[in-house]
């Protein structure tokens, strides 16, 4: 029988030993490359979402010119702000239908068109109407806020439209409140959207203003079922006004 050298075995050992470590070389290898693909991706993906943010923010100006808006009544600091809230959210996986921003401008009296619906995706305005504020919070004007049940005031800030149903005020919308402390309380204040007769021009022409609801964005009735629709199911709304409090509070409008 013929001998092997010792220097042969001596390497053969080498080459085993390296040979039964490699697995875990290649293994580590490859899972120190998925996790630097994965901070890659994550990092990648916060950076399109804040240059997604900043592109659209970019186009609001002439998304504001495309569909008129001045003239249907909406400031551009307003669409502007809206815009912003509604793309955090939209970030944030918050909006299950994209494009559809309803905004609600406080700032004006409730004898004017004060509710704007506009497609972001296709640059067009698709509705605006009357809509009452809550009973305490003002008469023409709304200019106190609350989140508090009971309360029978509006409350402000970004919305998620929830599902449609029956009550008592007929055709209605729920609402999910997106701000802490500002208006996540709607939903357990029953804060809907919903038509009626006080929220129409006929009450207007009788009292010079709309009449006031128990915090609920109401609308008038002939054409409620047409606004719910465009807005159910996932939508983004925004109740504004120019409250310093508000505005100095709300993470998505200066986000």
């Amino acid at each position: 029988m013929a001998i092997i050298p010792s220097r042969y075995l001596k390497a053969g050992l080498l080459l085993f030993l390296f040979f039964l470590q490699f697995p875990v070389l290649v293994s580590n290898s490859k899972n120190a490359g998925n996790a630097a693909l994965k901070s890659r991706v994550t990092k990648s993906t916060a950076y399109s979402n804040k240059e997604a943010t900043c592109l659209l923010i970019a186009r609001a100006d002439s998304l504001f010119t495309l569909m008129n808006l001045n003239a249907a009544g909406l400031t551009k600091n307003v669409f502007e702000l809206a815009i912003r809230g509604y793309k955090k959210l939209e970030n944030l996986n918050k909006v299950a239908r994209e494009g559809i921003l309803s905004i609600v401008d406080f700032s004006k009296p409730s004898d004017k068109p004060r509710l704007f619906i506009v497609d972001l995706n296709n640059g067009q305005l698709l509705l605006s109407s009357l809509v009452a504020h809550g009973r305490n919070s003002g008469m023409v004007y709304a200019n106190s806020f609350s989140n508090n049940p009971q309360s029978n005031k509006s409350s402000l800030g970004f919305y998620i439209t929830l599902n449609t149903y029956y009550g008592e005020n007929g055709y209605a919308l729920r609402l999910k409140g997106e701000e802490p402390g500002v208006n996540d309380k709607a939903f357990k204040r029953n804060i809907v959207i919903h038509g009626s007769d006080y929220a129409d021009e006929k009450f207007i022409r009788t009292t010079g203003h709309l009449g006031r609801s128990l915090g609920c964005p109401a609308v008038p009735m002939k054409e409620h079922e047409k606004i719910i629709d465009y807005i159910k199911n996932g939508t983004c709304l925004f109740i504004y006004h120019p409250s310093k409090n508000y505005l100095k509070k709300s993470r998505l409008v200066n986000s």
